[in-house]
């Protein structure tokens, strides 16, 4: 800013109220010699009026234009008064100069000062603003396509990846209020210090937007929980992945899906969250495939699966709801799914009846005879749910039911029964003549999601209840 008393006027000549007011900066420079006009993107505008060149932008940063024109005044080398676009009456108070413009209209709005232009900001802030990066900045040849310098130094899940500029990584850790350098934790299995900055970098990688960040941070957290065992989910033989559900109001905020095809592709912030925390796990934690990833199949999910569980349609209390969380409260839940298996009973009209159908199906969870050792999210669809609302079951009254239904007897899991060896030892059953239960208790959770039609519902199974557990974390800031 000027050190002495002055105004200071920002224009671009691209902006037909800055070319219309050119008169009153005339006039202006006859009243006040020290009127400076920085011109943004034609040096020579206004002409005989000795503009600054601010091409750079670096004095409209400085100054934080965002409308041109924009006029300031300087007393003692303190800002004391502004206006912006071009308003008679406010322009003569800001200058203590009568009779501005005489024959002009009134007023007329300004224009988006190009510190406003998509990306500008971003720069101009690292820049100008002191801002600097804790990552290594890689630079590649112009001549080199970024997407595939990506490739080339293994950043990528195998689809491409948007190119971590510094303007795109400044503009995602705008996303939240925490500093850049935070740990946020260790990933397993290298265990490289992963910063709030790193885990920009990645969302970036993944094609989120800023207003995802957060989530993407809750949902690192909760895979770096111990209950959660991020290194057993990684180096397993089994499909198994982390599988993140949203709850509360931020997944309305960012527009997250619940609805059709909520567990499918088409929604940016289900696609790219869940995408964004694999990555945070290839590229700092170094679990890659083939190397401590040791999974024998793998699943689709791997690259991303990610939904928000359907609060608002729903008469049952949410998933975070029933883990304590306030009502309003924007949680990230956190658990290991192989995929999602369908459930399709078109007829059943009641609860009795839909239950036993969802209890075949999960017997049926990664083998009929594994037990204990077995967790499963249930997903209840709308036209499913409504059967349980209309005869005023619970979810609590349904876990019951399937826990009951879900008791398998001792004879049909033992091996060899039914002609298949696979089955546990006679010596693992307390009882031969008794049952045990296909899930451990707290390892069946049942949430809700789906479009309204369709009376289909599924289930996403995983390994759990003895090392890997579901962990739900609130989403900060």
């Amino acid at each position: 800013m000027q050190s002495k008393d002055t105004l200071i006027a920002v224009v671009k000549k691209d902006c037909p109220t800055c070319t219309l007011i050119v008169p009153v900066l005339r006039q202006l420079r006859a009243a006040q010699p020290s009127l400076t006009i920085y011109t943004q993107d034609d040096p020579a505008f206004p002409e005989g009026l000795a503009p600054v060149d601010d091409t750079s932008l670096e004095q409209s940063y400085r100054l934080g234009v965002q409308i041109v024109p924009t006029l300031i005044r300087i007393d003692d080398a303190r800002e004391t008064a502004r206006t912006y676009g071009w308003d008679r009456k406010e322009w003569e108070r800001v200058t203590n100069v009568a009779g501005l413009g005489t024959g002009l209209p009134d007023v007329r709005p300004g224009c988006g000062s190009k510190t406003e232009d998509p990306g500008v900001a971003e720069r101009l802030a690292i820049r100008y603003g002191g801002f600097t990066f804790q990552s290594r900045e890689v630079t590649i040849d112009d001549s080199a396509d970024p997407i595939e310098a990506c490739f080339d130094r293994g950043w990528s899940d195998g689809l491409p990846v948007v190119p971590p500029t510094p303007e795109r990584v400044y503009a995602m850790l705008k996303g939240t209020t925490r500093s850049p350098q935070e740990v946020v934790g260790q990933i397993p299995p290298d265990y490289g210090e992963c910063t709030v900055e790193k885990a920009a970098i990645n969302a970036v990688l993944a094609g989120c937007k800023p207003e995802y960040f957060p989530v993407v941070l809750a949902a690192i957290e909760a895979a770096l929980a111990p209950d959660f065992g991020l290194h057993g989910v990684l180096c397993t033989t089994n499909f198994i992945g982390p599988v993140v559900m949203v709850n509360g109001p931020i997944a309305r905020a960012i527009g997250m899906n619940s609805g059709v095809n909520a567990l499918g592709q088409g929604n940016r912030a289900n696609a790219t969250i869940g995408r964004a925390l694999q990555l945070v796990v290839r590229n700092v934690g170094g679990g890659r495939p083939g190397e401590i990833d040791r999974a024998t199949l793998g699943n689709p999910g791997k690259y991303t699966f990610c939904f928000a569980e359907d609060e608002e349609g729903s008469e049952w209390e949410s998933f975070s709801v029933e883990k304590g969380f306030p009502k309003d409260a924007s949680t990230v839940t956190l658990f290991v799914g192989d995929g999602a298996a369908p459930i399709v009973d078109e007829i059943s009209r009641t609860p009795e009846s839909l239950a036993r159908s969802y209890a075949a199906c999960l017997r049926a969870a990664h083998h009929p005879k594994k037990v204990i050792d077995v967790a499963a999210f249930l997903v209840v669809t709308p036209e499913h749910a409504r059967v349980f609302h209309q005869a005023g079951w619970s979810k609590q009254r349904l876990k019951s039911e399937l826990e009951r239904l879900l008791r398998i007897p001792v004879a049909e899991l033992v091996r060899g029964a039914g002609g298949i060896d696979a089955g546990i030892l006679p010596s693992e059953a307390p009882d031969p003549n008794g049952t045990i239960p296909k899930f451990r208790t707290g390892s069946l959770n049942i949430v809700r999601a789906g479009g309204g039609a369709g009376k289909f519902s599924a289930y996403i199974s995983g390994l759990g209840s003895i090392t890997i557990n579901p962990v739900t974390k609130e989403v900060r800031p």
